[in-house]
This record gives structure tokens, C-alpha cells and sequence, in this order.
């Protein structure tokens, strides 16, 4: 079974499509945070990795946010008494 093509992104790349800097690419690459690979010195980060990354970010701010909203909700609020 053939394996199917993977789209590699460059550093610049993840960094336009996230609004960052490569810096900040980098230093996630390197922390570990964002998976990737080293080619030739450089790092690439496959599209599904990054997409990944992205919906991981997503739920935790999700998370985070309904966790705030549980904060300031009121008894009544949260056991629909009014």
C-alpha cells in the first residue's frame, strides 16, 4: 500500500498561517509543543501536525473559557433557578 503524499510546511510558513513570528515557531519546535522534523538543518512541520496543533489549542481555550464562565455564574445561574 502506497503511502500517501504529506504537504511539509517551512518555518516562515507556520508562522504566516499562525500570525507569528519564526522565532516563536521555533522555540515551539524546539520545546516540543509543535511536532516537526529537521531536512537538511531546517525544520518542516507536516500540515496534518500543524492542524493538529491548532485544534489542540482550540480545546484549551474553549476549556479555559468555560471555566470562567463557571467562575462568575451565580447559583442561580448554574442551577437555572430564578
Amino acid at each position: 500500500m502506497p503511502l500517501e503524499p504529506r504537504r511539509f510546511l517551512s518555518v516562515a510558513d507556520v508562522a504566516e498561517t499562525l500570525g507569528s513570528t519564526p522565532a516563536a515557531v521555533v522555540a515551539l519546535l524546539e520545546a516540543g509543543e509543535l511536532r516537526g522534523l529537521r531536512v537538511g538543518g531546517a525544520w518542516r512541520v507536516a500540515l496534518d501536525e500543524l492542524q493538529g496543533w491548532i485544534d489542540a489549542q482550540l480545546e484549551v481555550e474553549r476549556r479555559r473559557a468555560l471555566w470562567r464562565q463557571g467562575q462568575s455564574a451565580s447559583i442561580a445561574d448554574l442551577f437555572g433557578e430564578r
